[in-house]
């Protein structure tokens, strides 16, 4: 189910994006960008609706997904 990212506290937002970036791996590519520098570039997605929160209720779990 799709989660509206306006809907969420800022520090339960913050946190869902933290865990997102933390299980993404290892960055390849000429450019090593830092946490903060991810943190702001996932929630500038969220916010121009590039990418989506939505939530699994079988397994209890947040995801980003990539609009198309």
């Amino acid at each position: 189910m799709e989660i509206p990212h306006n809907q969420l506290s800022e520090e339960t937002l913050l946190a869902v994006i933290e865990e997102f970036i933390s299980r993404e791996g290892t960055d390849y590519g000429q450019r090593v960008y830092t946490f903060d520098e991810k943190v702001e570039m996932v929630r500038s997605q969220l916010i121009s609706g590039e990418i989506k929160l939505f939530f699994d209720k079988e397994t209890s779990t947040c995801n980003l997904i990539k609009v198309y």
